[in-house]
Protein backbone atom coordinates (compact mmCIF):
# COMPACT_ATOMS: atom_id res chain seq x y z
CA UNK A 1 0.00 0.00 0.00
CA UNK A 2 2.87 2.54 0.55
CA UNK A 3 4.48 2.03 -2.55
CA UNK A 4 1.33 2.26 -4.15
CA UNK A 5 0.27 5.83 -2.32
CA UNK A 6 4.52 6.31 -3.57
CA UNK A 7 3.91 5.71 -6.89
CA UNK A 8 0.65 8.07 -7.29
CA UNK A 9 2.28 11.19 -5.57
CA UNK A 10 5.02 10.85 -7.90
CA UNK A 11 2.60 10.64 -10.62
CA UNK A 12 0.72 13.52 -9.77
CA UNK A 13 1.39 16.09 -7.59
CA UNK A 14 -1.21 19.07 -7.41
CA UNK A 15 0.00 22.79 -8.26
CA UNK A 16 -0.66 24.10 -5.09
CA UNK A 17 1.27 21.71 -3.28
CA UNK A 18 4.19 24.19 -3.78
CA UNK A 19 2.95 26.23 -1.13
CA UNK A 20 3.16 23.39 1.39
CA UNK A 21 4.36 24.46 4.68
CA UNK A 22 6.37 22.50 6.77
CA UNK A 23 4.96 21.64 9.95
CA UNK A 24 7.29 22.75 12.74
CA UNK A 25 6.68 19.73 14.58
CA UNK A 26 8.14 17.58 11.97
CA UNK A 27 11.04 20.09 11.62
CA UNK A 28 11.42 19.67 15.35
CA UNK A 29 11.78 16.38 15.32
CA UNK A 30 14.44 15.81 12.81
CA UNK A 31 16.67 17.89 15.16
CA UNK A 32 16.04 15.28 18.22
CA UNK A 33 16.75 12.17 15.73
CA UNK A 34 20.25 10.55 16.98
CA UNK A 35 20.67 8.44 13.77
CA UNK A 36 20.00 11.57 10.92
CA UNK A 37 20.87 14.38 13.59
CA UNK A 38 24.19 16.16 13.37
CA UNK A 39 26.68 16.15 16.71
CA UNK A 40 25.92 18.95 19.04
CA UNK A 41 29.70 20.50 19.77
CA UNK A 42 29.33 24.61 19.49
CA UNK A 43 28.81 26.91 22.56
CA UNK A 44 28.91 30.56 22.49
CA UNK A 45 32.43 30.96 21.88
CA UNK A 46 33.28 29.31 19.12
CA UNK A 47 29.60 30.25 16.91
CA UNK A 48 30.77 34.07 17.55
CA UNK A 49 34.91 32.76 16.57
CA UNK A 50 33.09 31.49 13.34
CA UNK A 51 30.79 34.47 12.66
CA UNK A 52 34.29 36.67 12.66
CA UNK A 53 35.70 33.95 10.42
CA UNK A 54 33.77 34.41 7.93
CA UNK A 55 32.70 37.54 7.89
CA UNK A 56 36.46 39.20 8.37
CA UNK A 57 38.27 38.65 5.24
CA UNK A 58 37.37 39.76 1.98
CA UNK A 59 35.36 42.63 3.51
CA UNK A 60 38.70 44.17 5.30
CA UNK A 61 41.57 42.86 2.85
CA UNK A 62 39.69 43.34 -0.77
CA UNK A 63 36.91 45.62 -0.84
CA UNK A 64 38.36 48.11 1.35
CA UNK A 65 40.08 49.56 -1.46
CA UNK A 66 37.79 49.06 -4.04
CA UNK A 67 35.40 50.44 -2.33
CA UNK A 68 37.14 53.64 -1.73
CA UNK A 69 38.63 54.11 -4.87
CA UNK A 70 35.72 53.77 -6.98
CA UNK A 71 32.46 54.40 -5.29
CA UNK A 72 32.78 56.39 -2.05
CA UNK A 73 35.93 57.58 -1.33
CA UNK A 74 37.08 57.83 2.27
CA UNK A 75 33.18 57.98 3.09
CA UNK A 76 33.25 54.35 2.68
CA UNK A 77 33.27 54.61 6.68
CA UNK A 78 29.64 55.96 6.09
CA UNK A 79 28.77 53.15 3.66
CA UNK A 80 29.87 50.35 5.87
CA UNK A 81 28.08 51.82 8.80
CA UNK A 82 24.49 51.70 6.17
CA UNK A 83 25.49 48.08 5.41
CA UNK A 84 26.05 46.88 8.82
CA UNK A 85 22.44 48.65 9.89
CA UNK A 86 20.62 46.87 6.79
CA UNK A 87 22.88 43.54 8.23
CA UNK A 88 22.03 43.92 11.91
CA UNK A 89 17.96 44.56 10.80
CA UNK A 90 18.46 41.11 9.16
CA UNK A 91 20.44 39.86 12.02
CA UNK A 92 17.79 40.47 14.30
CA UNK A 93 15.33 38.12 12.34
CA UNK A 94 17.84 35.19 11.99
CA UNK A 95 18.71 35.31 15.61
CA UNK A 96 14.90 35.22 15.92
CA UNK A 97 14.42 31.72 13.78
CA UNK A 98 17.88 30.46 14.99
CA UNK A 99 16.41 30.22 18.25
CA UNK A 100 12.99 28.87 17.82
CA UNK A 101 14.13 26.64 14.56
CA UNK A 102 17.56 25.32 16.09
CA UNK A 103 17.94 23.03 12.73
CA UNK A 104 20.75 22.85 9.82
CA UNK A 105 19.77 24.47 6.98
CA UNK A 106 19.73 28.45 7.80
CA UNK A 107 16.82 30.43 5.69
CA UNK A 108 16.03 27.38 3.66
CA UNK A 109 14.45 25.45 6.73
CA UNK A 110 12.96 28.67 7.86
CA UNK A 111 11.32 29.92 4.74
CA UNK A 112 9.65 26.16 5.03
CA UNK A 113 8.21 26.35 8.05
CA UNK A 114 6.61 29.99 6.99
CA UNK A 115 6.23 30.81 3.39
CA UNK A 116 5.19 27.49 1.77
CA UNK A 117 7.99 25.17 -0.11
CA UNK A 118 8.52 26.35 -3.39
CA UNK A 119 9.75 29.85 -1.59
CA UNK A 120 12.03 27.29 0.80
CA UNK A 121 13.32 26.07 -2.65
CA UNK A 122 14.30 29.69 -3.97
CA UNK A 123 15.75 30.04 -1.21
CA UNK A 124 18.05 27.28 -0.99
CA UNK A 125 18.87 27.65 -4.66
CA UNK A 126 19.55 30.80 -4.22
CA UNK A 127 22.12 30.09 -0.89
CA UNK A 128 23.46 27.16 -3.01
CA UNK A 129 24.49 30.01 -5.61
CA UNK A 130 25.60 32.18 -2.96
CA UNK A 131 28.00 30.30 -0.90
CA UNK A 132 29.36 28.89 -3.98
CA UNK A 133 30.57 31.52 -5.95
CA UNK A 134 31.74 33.11 -2.75
CA UNK A 135 33.62 29.77 -1.85
CA UNK A 136 35.35 30.22 -5.14
CA UNK A 137 35.86 33.95 -5.02
CA UNK A 138 37.62 33.91 -1.55
CA UNK A 139 39.98 30.44 -3.00
CA UNK A 140 41.09 32.95 -5.71
CA UNK A 141 41.54 35.23 -3.60
CA UNK A 142 43.26 33.45 -0.80
CA UNK A 143 45.86 31.94 -3.71
CA UNK A 144 46.68 35.91 -4.92
CA UNK A 145 47.70 36.14 -1.33
CA UNK A 146 49.18 32.93 -0.62
CA UNK A 147 51.66 33.56 -3.95
CA UNK A 148 52.36 37.09 -2.90
CA UNK A 149 53.40 36.03 0.78
CA UNK A 150 55.70 33.73 -1.05
CA UNK A 151 57.42 35.70 -3.34
CA UNK A 152 57.54 38.75 -0.84
CA UNK A 153 59.36 37.14 2.19
CA UNK A 154 60.55 33.71 1.00
CA UNK A 155 61.58 34.57 -2.51
CA UNK A 156 59.72 31.81 -4.15
CA UNK A 157 57.82 32.30 -7.29
CA UNK A 158 55.11 29.71 -7.95
CA UNK A 159 54.69 29.40 -11.96
CA UNK A 160 51.98 31.53 -13.65
CA UNK A 161 50.24 28.65 -15.56
CA UNK A 162 49.99 26.99 -11.89
CA UNK A 163 48.34 29.95 -10.27
CA UNK A 164 45.77 31.42 -12.96
CA UNK A 165 42.64 30.40 -14.70
CA UNK A 166 42.54 29.35 -18.30
CA UNK A 167 40.53 32.13 -18.94
CA UNK A 168 43.39 34.33 -17.44
CA UNK A 169 46.26 32.46 -19.93
CA UNK A 170 46.84 29.91 -17.41
CA UNK A 171 46.22 26.32 -16.62
CA UNK A 172 44.85 25.78 -13.24
CA UNK A 173 45.20 27.96 -10.10
CA UNK A 174 46.32 25.13 -8.03
CA UNK A 175 46.63 26.74 -5.32
CA UNK A 176 42.92 27.73 -4.62
CA UNK A 177 41.76 23.90 -5.65
CA UNK A 178 44.34 22.72 -2.48
CA UNK A 179 43.34 24.98 0.17
CA UNK A 180 39.68 23.97 -1.08
CA UNK A 181 40.22 20.51 -1.22
CA UNK A 182 42.07 20.46 2.46
CA UNK A 183 39.50 22.30 4.04
CA UNK A 184 37.20 20.48 2.86
CA UNK A 185 38.86 17.03 4.49
CA UNK A 186 38.69 18.88 7.57
CA UNK A 187 35.41 19.46 7.60
CA UNK A 188 34.75 15.82 6.96
CA UNK A 189 36.35 14.64 9.86
CA UNK A 190 34.05 16.79 12.00
CA UNK A 191 32.24 20.28 13.42
CA UNK A 192 34.30 19.93 16.30
CA UNK A 193 37.53 19.95 15.00
CA UNK A 194 37.15 22.13 12.19
CA UNK A 195 35.74 25.12 14.59
CA UNK A 196 39.19 24.21 16.89
CA UNK A 197 41.34 25.73 13.78
CA UNK A 198 39.07 28.29 13.00
CA UNK A 199 39.43 29.51 16.36
CA UNK A 200 42.63 29.61 16.61
CA UNK A 201 42.92 31.39 13.07
CA UNK A 202 40.31 34.18 14.08
CA UNK A 203 42.85 34.75 17.43
CA UNK A 204 45.85 35.50 14.82
CA UNK A 205 43.41 37.28 12.46
CA UNK A 206 41.90 39.63 14.80
CA UNK A 207 45.93 40.32 16.01
CA UNK A 208 46.88 41.31 12.62
CA UNK A 209 44.12 43.74 12.35
CA UNK A 210 45.05 45.37 15.49
CA UNK A 211 48.61 45.79 14.28
CA UNK A 212 47.08 47.58 11.44
CA UNK A 213 45.04 49.70 13.52
CA UNK A 214 48.28 50.40 16.17
CA UNK A 215 50.69 50.57 13.20
CA UNK A 216 48.63 52.97 10.87
CA UNK A 217 47.23 55.10 13.23
CA UNK A 218 50.26 57.47 13.87
CA UNK A 219 50.77 57.82 10.25
CA UNK A 220 47.71 59.30 9.58
CA UNK A 221 47.68 62.40 7.55
CA UNK A 222 44.09 64.17 7.63
CA UNK A 223 44.58 65.23 4.46
CA UNK A 224 43.63 62.12 2.82
CA UNK A 225 40.29 62.59 3.99
CA UNK A 226 39.11 65.34 2.04
CA UNK A 227 37.46 65.66 0.14
CA UNK A 228 35.36 63.05 2.34
CA UNK A 229 32.26 62.15 -0.12
CA UNK A 230 34.37 62.17 -3.65
CA UNK A 231 31.22 60.55 -5.24
CA UNK A 232 28.77 62.36 -3.35
CA UNK A 233 26.02 60.63 -1.44
CA UNK A 234 25.04 58.26 -4.37
CA UNK A 235 28.90 56.95 -4.58
CA UNK A 236 28.23 56.19 -0.21
CA UNK A 237 24.69 54.10 -1.35
CA UNK A 238 26.93 52.53 -3.99
CA UNK A 239 29.11 51.63 -2.35
CA UNK A 240 27.54 50.20 0.50
CA UNK A 241 25.96 47.75 -2.32
CA UNK A 242 29.47 46.56 -3.35
CA UNK A 243 30.82 46.12 0.01
CA UNK A 244 28.15 44.33 1.23
CA UNK A 245 30.06 41.06 0.67
CA UNK A 246 32.09 41.91 3.52
CA UNK A 247 28.97 41.40 6.07
CA UNK A 248 28.39 37.49 4.34
CA UNK A 249 29.08 35.51 7.38
CA UNK A 250 26.89 35.79 10.38
CA UNK A 251 24.00 34.16 8.47
CA UNK A 252 26.15 31.37 8.07
CA UNK A 253 26.28 30.65 12.12
CA UNK A 254 22.79 29.69 11.42
CA UNK A 255 23.54 26.70 9.55
CA UNK A 256 25.31 25.35 12.24
CA UNK A 257 21.81 25.19 14.47
CA UNK A 258 21.80 21.87 14.49
CA UNK A 259 25.50 21.35 15.95
CA UNK A 260 25.07 24.03 18.83
CA UNK A 261 24.86 23.09 22.50
CA UNK A 262 22.14 25.63 23.56
CA UNK A 263 20.77 26.73 20.34
CA UNK A 264 18.08 28.46 22.02
CA UNK A 265 20.91 30.94 24.21
CA UNK A 266 23.64 30.55 21.80
CA UNK A 267 22.79 31.26 18.26
CA UNK A 268 21.28 34.83 19.24
CA UNK A 269 24.89 35.74 21.02
CA UNK A 270 26.74 34.37 18.04
CA UNK A 271 24.74 36.28 15.45
CA UNK A 272 24.55 39.53 17.26
CA UNK A 273 27.94 39.42 18.82
CA UNK A 274 30.26 38.78 15.56
CA UNK A 275 28.12 41.22 13.83
CA UNK A 276 28.64 44.20 16.32
CA UNK A 277 32.51 43.22 16.42
CA UNK A 278 32.25 43.15 12.61
CA UNK A 279 31.23 46.03 12.44
CA UNK A 280 32.98 48.12 14.44
CA UNK A 281 36.42 46.69 13.14
CA UNK A 282 35.22 47.72 9.30
CA UNK A 283 34.63 51.21 10.41
CA UNK A 284 38.16 51.20 12.41
CA UNK A 285 39.73 49.82 9.39
CA UNK A 286 38.76 51.61 6.84
CA UNK A 287 39.18 55.00 8.68
CA UNK A 288 42.88 54.32 9.30
CA UNK A 289 43.21 52.61 5.68
CA UNK A 290 41.73 55.99 4.08
CA UNK A 291 43.66 58.50 6.57
CA UNK A 292 47.27 56.88 5.29
CA UNK A 293 46.91 57.26 1.81
CA UNK A 294 44.50 58.97 -0.83
CA UNK A 295 41.26 56.85 -1.89
CA UNK A 296 42.84 56.98 -5.28
CA UNK A 297 45.84 54.70 -4.82
CA UNK A 298 43.88 51.90 -3.23
CA UNK A 299 42.10 50.04 -6.51
CA UNK A 300 44.53 46.89 -5.91
CA UNK A 301 44.07 43.76 -4.70
CA UNK A 302 45.67 43.72 -1.77
CA UNK A 303 45.12 47.40 -0.20
CA UNK A 304 45.82 47.21 3.50
CA UNK A 305 49.05 45.68 2.83
CA UNK A 306 49.44 48.37 0.00
CA UNK A 307 48.71 51.17 1.57
CA UNK A 308 51.57 50.48 4.55
CA UNK A 309 54.05 49.52 1.30
CA UNK A 310 53.43 52.85 0.14
CA UNK A 311 54.32 54.82 3.26
CA UNK A 312 57.41 53.25 3.60
CA UNK A 313 56.98 50.43 5.96
CA UNK A 314 57.36 47.26 3.65
CA UNK A 315 57.91 44.75 6.59
CA UNK A 316 54.51 45.38 8.55
CA UNK A 317 53.10 44.99 4.79
CA UNK A 318 54.35 41.34 5.14
CA UNK A 319 52.85 40.76 8.41
CA UNK A 320 49.78 41.80 7.39
CA UNK A 321 49.63 39.56 4.23
CA UNK A 322 49.97 36.53 6.90
CA UNK A 323 46.73 38.11 7.98
CA UNK A 324 44.93 37.99 4.95
CA UNK A 325 46.13 34.60 4.40
CA UNK A 326 44.84 33.39 7.82
CA UNK A 327 41.77 36.02 7.36
CA UNK A 328 40.34 34.20 3.81
CA UNK A 329 41.24 30.95 5.04
CA UNK A 330 38.60 31.07 7.57
CA UNK A 331 36.06 32.35 5.52
CA UNK A 332 36.58 29.69 3.33
CA UNK A 333 35.85 27.50 5.60
CA UNK A 334 32.55 28.71 7.08
CA UNK A 335 31.46 29.05 3.76
CA UNK A 336 32.15 25.52 2.31
CA UNK A 337 30.30 24.28 6.06
CA UNK A 338 27.40 26.45 4.91
CA UNK A 339 27.03 24.90 1.61
CA UNK A 340 26.97 21.40 2.74
CA UNK A 341 24.65 22.23 5.12
CA UNK A 342 22.12 23.46 3.02
CA UNK A 343 22.52 21.06 0.58
CA UNK A 344 22.08 18.56 3.01
CA UNK A 345 18.94 20.06 4.36
CA UNK A 346 17.66 20.04 1.46
CA UNK A 347 18.64 16.44 0.47
CA UNK A 348 16.76 14.94 3.77
CA UNK A 349 13.73 16.86 2.54
CA UNK A 350 13.64 15.11 -0.60
CA UNK A 351 14.46 18.50 -2.63
CA UNK A 352 17.38 16.99 -3.94
CA UNK A 353 18.23 13.22 -3.92
CA UNK A 354 18.51 11.46 -0.49
CA UNK A 355 22.27 10.43 -0.34
CA UNK A 356 23.54 14.06 -0.26
CA UNK A 357 21.66 13.65 3.73
CA UNK A 358 23.93 10.44 4.62
CA UNK A 359 25.65 10.86 7.86
CA UNK A 360 29.43 9.55 8.32
CA UNK A 361 28.77 6.79 11.00
CA UNK A 362 32.14 7.94 12.82
CA UNK A 363 32.52 11.72 12.05
CA UNK A 364 28.36 12.55 12.25
CA UNK A 365 28.95 14.74 9.32
CA UNK A 366 26.69 15.39 6.13
CA UNK A 367 29.84 13.76 4.29
CA UNK A 368 28.78 13.37 0.98
CA UNK A 369 26.94 17.14 0.29
CA UNK A 370 30.98 17.98 1.75
CA UNK A 371 32.65 16.51 -0.97
CA UNK A 372 30.16 17.05 -3.38
CA UNK A 373 30.67 21.33 -2.29
CA UNK A 374 34.32 20.83 -2.15
CA UNK A 375 35.19 19.48 -5.46
CA UNK A 376 32.83 21.45 -7.40
CA UNK A 377 33.69 24.49 -6.09
CA UNK A 378 37.66 23.39 -5.97
CA UNK A 379 36.70 23.29 -10.08
CA UNK A 380 35.41 26.62 -10.12
CA UNK A 381 37.91 28.13 -8.47
CA UNK A 382 40.74 26.67 -10.37
CA UNK A 383 39.40 27.33 -13.65
CA UNK A 384 37.20 31.05 -13.63
CA UNK A 385 38.41 34.24 -13.04
CA UNK A 386 37.43 35.37 -9.57
CA UNK A 387 35.40 38.75 -11.60
CA UNK A 388 33.18 35.96 -12.88
CA UNK A 389 32.79 34.08 -9.85
CA UNK A 390 32.04 36.99 -7.61
CA UNK A 391 29.46 39.34 -8.90
CA UNK A 392 26.31 37.19 -7.23
CA UNK A 393 27.18 36.76 -3.91
CA UNK A 394 26.01 40.12 -2.78
CA UNK A 395 22.38 39.84 -4.40
CA UNK A 396 21.57 36.04 -2.90
CA UNK A 397 22.46 37.47 0.12
CA UNK A 398 20.11 40.20 0.14
CA UNK A 399 17.37 38.27 -1.29
CA UNK A 400 17.86 35.78 1.48
CA UNK A 401 17.03 38.66 4.07
CA UNK A 402 13.98 40.46 2.09
CA UNK A 403 12.28 36.73 2.30
CA UNK A 404 13.47 35.87 5.70
CA UNK A 405 13.17 39.48 7.48
CA UNK A 406 9.38 38.74 5.58
CA UNK A 407 9.10 35.27 7.21
CA UNK A 408 9.22 36.41 11.02
CA UNK A 409 5.81 38.80 10.25
CA UNK A 410 4.48 35.67 8.77
CA UNK A 411 5.34 33.04 11.79
CA UNK A 412 4.30 36.00 14.47
CA UNK A 413 0.48 35.62 12.69
CA UNK A 414 0.50 31.88 12.03
CA UNK A 415 1.92 30.72 14.91
CA UNK A 416 1.89 33.24 17.72
CA UNK A 417 2.02 30.21 20.57
CA UNK A 418 5.43 29.20 19.30
CA UNK A 419 8.03 29.18 22.38
CA UNK A 420 10.71 32.23 20.79
CA UNK A 421 14.20 32.42 23.14
CA UNK A 422 14.63 35.86 21.68
CA UNK A 423 12.15 37.89 20.01
CA UNK A 424 12.66 40.60 17.71
CA UNK A 425 11.45 43.70 18.84
CA UNK A 426 8.85 46.27 17.20
CA UNK A 427 7.18 43.67 14.91
CA UNK A 428 6.56 44.33 11.71
CA UNK A 429 7.97 47.79 12.29
CA UNK A 430 12.30 46.19 12.19
CA UNK A 431 11.16 43.48 9.81
CA UNK A 432 9.95 45.51 6.94
CA UNK A 433 12.89 47.91 7.56
CA UNK A 434 15.12 44.92 6.91
CA UNK A 435 13.19 44.23 3.81
CA UNK A 436 13.25 47.85 2.44
CA UNK A 437 17.07 48.17 3.24
CA UNK A 438 18.01 44.98 1.13
CA UNK A 439 15.66 45.87 -1.72
CA UNK A 440 17.61 49.44 -1.72
CA UNK A 441 20.93 48.09 -1.56
CA UNK A 442 19.96 45.03 -4.26
CA UNK A 443 19.04 48.25 -6.30
CA UNK A 444 22.59 49.62 -6.14
CA UNK A 445 23.85 46.65 -8.12
CA UNK A 446 24.89 46.23 -11.27
CA UNK A 447 21.74 45.28 -13.98
CA UNK A 448 23.70 42.33 -15.57
CA UNK A 449 24.27 40.82 -11.87
CA UNK A 450 20.42 40.89 -11.56
CA UNK A 451 19.59 39.72 -14.97
CA UNK A 452 22.36 36.49 -13.92
CA UNK A 453 20.76 35.91 -10.48
CA UNK A 454 17.11 35.57 -12.20
CA UNK A 455 18.73 33.41 -15.28
CA UNK A 456 20.02 31.21 -11.86
CA UNK A 457 16.61 31.43 -10.19
CA UNK A 458 14.78 29.83 -13.38
CA UNK A 459 16.89 26.86 -13.89
CA UNK A 460 16.27 26.15 -10.02
CA UNK A 461 12.12 26.91 -10.28
CA UNK A 462 12.91 23.96 -13.84
CA UNK A 463 14.60 21.88 -11.33
CA UNK A 464 11.95 22.13 -8.40
CA UNK A 465 9.11 21.28 -10.83
CA UNK A 466 10.72 18.61 -12.99
CA UNK A 467 12.02 16.93 -9.64
CA UNK A 468 11.95 18.37 -6.14
CA UNK A 469 7.78 18.66 -5.65
CA UNK A 470 7.88 15.06 -7.04
CA UNK A 471 9.87 13.64 -4.58
CA UNK A 472 9.25 16.07 -1.58
CA UNK A 473 9.22 13.83 1.60
CA UNK A 474 6.70 16.53 3.11
CA UNK A 475 4.00 15.58 -0.23
CA UNK A 476 5.00 11.96 0.84
CA UNK A 477 3.52 12.19 4.88
CA UNK A 478 0.83 14.29 3.97
CA UNK A 479 -0.65 11.63 1.45
CA UNK A 480 0.57 8.95 3.36
CA UNK A 481 -1.58 10.69 6.67
CA UNK A 482 1.10 10.97 8.57
CA UNK A 483 1.12 14.75 8.64
CA UNK A 484 -1.89 16.60 8.62
CA UNK A 485 -2.46 18.88 5.87
CA UNK A 486 -4.07 21.94 7.20
CA UNK A 487 -0.91 22.14 10.02
CA UNK A 488 -3.41 22.14 12.84
CA UNK A 489 -1.23 20.77 15.17
CA UNK A 490 1.46 23.22 15.22
CA UNK A 491 0.38 25.30 18.53
CA UNK A 492 1.36 22.93 21.16
CA UNK A 493 4.85 22.98 19.91
CA UNK A 494 7.08 24.82 22.24
CA UNK A 495 10.79 24.02 21.84
CA UNK A 496 13.29 21.53 20.65
CA UNK A 497 15.75 19.90 23.36
CA UNK A 498 19.43 19.56 22.25
CA UNK A 499 20.98 16.36 22.83
CA UNK A 500 23.99 15.09 24.80
CA UNK A 501 27.28 15.55 23.47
Amino acid sequence: MKWVVLMKITAKTPLSAIWRVKPMNLILQQGGDQEHGLKRTLGPISLTAMGIGAIVGTGIFVLTGVGAAKYAGPGLILSFIIAGIVSGLAALCYAEFASTVPLAGSAYTYSYATLGEVIAWIIGWDLILEYAVGAAAVGIGWSGYFTDLLQGSFGITLPHDLTTSPFSGGIINLPAVLIILIITALLVVGTSESTKVNNVIVAVKLAVIVFFLITGFGHINPANWSPFLPFGNLGVLRGAGIIFFAYIGFDQISTSAEETLNPARDMPIGIIASLLVCTVLYILVTAVLTGLVSYKELDVASPVSHALIIIGMGAAGSIISVGAVCGLTTVLLILLFGQSRIIFSMARDGLLPDFFSRIHPRYRTPYLSTLLVGVVVALVAGLTPIDVVAELTNIGTLAAFVLISFAVIVLRRTQPNLRRTFRVPWVPVLPILSMLGSFALILTLPLITIVRFLVWLALGLLMYFLYSRHNSHLQRDIAMGAVGSDHSDLDDITEIRPRSR
